[in-house]
């Protein structure tokens, strides 16, 4: 029995583009115990993933607490690997026969995560993210997303405003895409995020008629809204995990950028694809005026035109088809 230590993400996004390297480890070695550590709040997404035993959900101390506190619960094992994605080096701390520890700095490179990550095991092709919820998980969102109608899937919200298109934007697309002669003529629109985005997305959620609104805003927990994008035919939003969660469930997902670098972060698989704002990600974080922390949306430079036209396509070369399964679940 080969027992490998996962060290992976705090953002759901990182987590859960990791999660091709985790499959790829469970069906290399189809006899370990993957042990996960990661951030608190993508934890549960790896509780039903193949071959995990233990998830390790880190919670953030000052300095290098939450490290020490891994280390300690890690020590007295005997790993056969330790993959660590964080750059952290606990690795070398830690009784195993085999290290993989990644070292690059994704702002100096050109390569996306993925690949990135990939080389951390010295893969040729970097393994697409695979997520994977319980059958009870499953059968909890067939009753939140019912078969039989399209639904679109809409993600409006990101973990900083900059990232954040505007609601008014997300309200003329949702009818624009939705109307009789639109895209989706009427579709149910899904609505995702988190409890403390709802009041951000209030003015979207009240725009769809009820009969079409599958609200999910901070309703269901990470691995239930997993299921129900699987349960979605198409999904648009912002920069976030979400955004990655939609595209490892296989469904075609656009990207919606602008102070982010789509380069690095673009949603994967041959059916994703970004729309981008007028204006690069350097010339907009490297404006004289720019302030993470106070300054507002920078998403204006991307009209709702650019966002139907991206949406048109993708449709068209997914050969409008919708979800083909392709996520592992």
């Amino acid at each position: 029995m080969k027992n490998i230590l996962f060290i992976t993400a705090t953002r759901i996004g990182d987590a859960v583009l990791s999660t091709g390297i985790l499959a790829h480890l469970a069906e290399r070695y189809p006899d370990c115990r993957i042990t996960v550590a990661c951030g608190e709040v993508p934890a549960p997404l790896f509780a039903a993933m193949p071959n995990v035993v233990r998830v390790i959900a880190l919670r953030k101390f000052a300095g290098v607490g939450h490290w020490v506190l891994l280390w300690l619960r890690c020590v007295l094992s005997w790993w056969y690997l330790v993959v660590d994605l964080r750059g952290t080096g606990i690795a070398w701390f830690l009784p195993t026969l085999r290290r993989r520890i990644f070292r690059g700095k994704r702002r100096t490179t050109t390569l996306h995560r993925l690949q990135e990550i990939a080389q951390v095991l010295r893969l040729d092709e970097p393994p697409l993210p695979r997520l994977q919820v319980s059958p009870e998980t499953k059968e909890v969102a067939q009753g939140l997303v019912p078969k039989g109608d399209f639904v679109l899937g809409i993600g409006p919200t990101a973990n900083w405003i900059g990232k954040q298109w505007l609601p008014e934007n997300f309200v003329e697309l949702i009818a624009c895409l939705t109307a009789a002669d639109g895209l989706f003529p009427g579709a149910r629109v899904a609505l995702f995020g988190a409890e403390n985005e709802r009041v951000a997305a209030t003015p979207i959620i009240e725009s769809v008629p009820q009969a079409q609104c599958l609200d999910l805003m901070g309703g269901v927990d990470l691995p239930t809204a997993y299921a129900c994008l699987e349960r979605c035919d198409f999904y648009i939003g912002n920069d976030s995990g979400l955004m990655h969660m939609a595209a490892a469930a296989g469904l075609p997902t656009l990207g919606l950028f602008g102070p982010s670098q789509d380069l690095h972060y673009a949603p994967s698989g041959p059916r994703a694809a970004v729309v981008r704002t007028r204006e690069s990600y350097r010339e907009l974080v490297e404006a004289p005026d720019f302030n993470h922390r106070t300054t507002g949306t920078l998403m204006g430079g991307l009209s709702v035109d650019a966002v139907i036209t991206a949406a048109v396509d993708l449709w068209a070369r997914c050969g409008k088809g919708g979800h083909d399964g392709a996520g592992v679940s």
